[in-house]
């Protein structure tokens, strides 16, 4: 494949940007990977893994001359990244990120990234529980999609040169209004992450259950729906903070339908509770089946999805 950017940066080394560094490498698209990270020790695993060719301590030195620069770190990190970067990013250089909320992320960069930078907001539909430099691989995006958000300030140009960065990565792309996809990843994405996190926590605040119960006679769809509990908890709690309005909107929804399933239980209407099961069933089948169907959902499901 044809060298697409010259020198890619990378701001941030944990799953996803370690993982876009391994992803970079094996598409030959780039001819120099430079890694930031904060914690030296991360630099150091990024350079023993080869997740980047170089690593700089400072950020603003990661992004001299480099032609794409992308934010992988928790979204509350992106407004100071760039205050620190932006007098010294190249002439005509794109900013991209990995961030699963887009709004106020674009609203709070707007006033701040220099006239001759172009930002493209991304989000790489891909993750596992896992975090850190050393969970990266280069396939986490094969057959994921890519989801960009471009603004009025974006041009076709530089929008496609994104498109096709993401789909060399192994992704599938499309584009989306910020505000639309906010709400599909609130509901997608953020609020069962917030009910794994919950149920957790509520089996660990139960008085006459141990913890040791719990893990014993946890049957499998316990364990499978509480495995996404053990991502990243800055990532996640930034994710809530900056997709409050929609998460809120989505949660609004969803306690009104958990009301009227708590309402069939209270009565024992056992019909009501197996018609709804039916319903939703067929509707997890259908969404399942559409997913395989345009290869964005591998069979077995085998990685959570971010």
């Amino acid at each position: 494949m044809a060298i697409s950017f010259n020198k890619i940066c990378i701001i941030g080394l944990g799953l996803i940007g370690g993982s876009i560094g391994l992803a970079i490498k094996r598409a030959g698209i780039s001819n120099q990977v430079i890694g930031h990270a904060r914690s030296r020790s991360t630099l150091e695993v990024a350079l023993s893994r080869g997740l980047v060719d170089r690593v700089e301590s400072e950020a603003r030195d990661a992004v001299r001359s480099a032609d794409l620069v992308i934010l992988a770190t928790p979204l509350s990190i992106f407004k100071p990244i760039v205050e620190e970067i932006g007098p010294f990013l190249k002439n005509g250089c794109i900013l991209t990120d990995t961030g699963s909320a887009k709004l106020r992320v674009i609203d709070e960069l707007k006033d701040i990234i220099p006239k001759n930078i172009e930002f493209i907001p991304s989000h790489p539909i891909a993750g596992t529980e896992q975090s850190g430099p050393d969970a990266g691989f280069a396939e986490l995006f094969d057959n994921r999609w890519c989801i960009i958000t471009p603004t009025k300030d974006n041009t076709d140009k530089n929008i496609n040169l994104i498109r096709t960065f993401w789909e060399s990565l192994g992704s599938m792309v499309e584009c989306m209004d910020a505000l639309h996809h906010d709400k599909v990843l609130a509901i997608t994405s953020h609020i069962p992450h917030l009910i794994a996190y919950n149920i957790v926590g509520t089996a660990n605040n139960l008085a006459n259950v141990t913890n040791s119960e719990v893990v014993k006679y946890s049957a499998g769809g316990f364990r499978d729906f509480t495995r996404i509990a053990a991502s990243d908890p800055k990532m996640w709690s930034d994710i809530f903070t900056y997709n409050s309005e929609a998460v809120l909107e989505m949660l609004e929804l969803f306690s009104s339908d958990l009301s009227r399933l708590k309402d069939a239980i209270s009565k024992k209407d056992s019909n009501l509770l197996f018609s709804n099961f039916e319903k939703t069933r067929t509707v997890r089948k259908e969404i399942i089946d559409a997913g395989q169907a345009e290869g964005s959902i591998a069979p077995a499901e085998k990685k959570s999805q971010d």
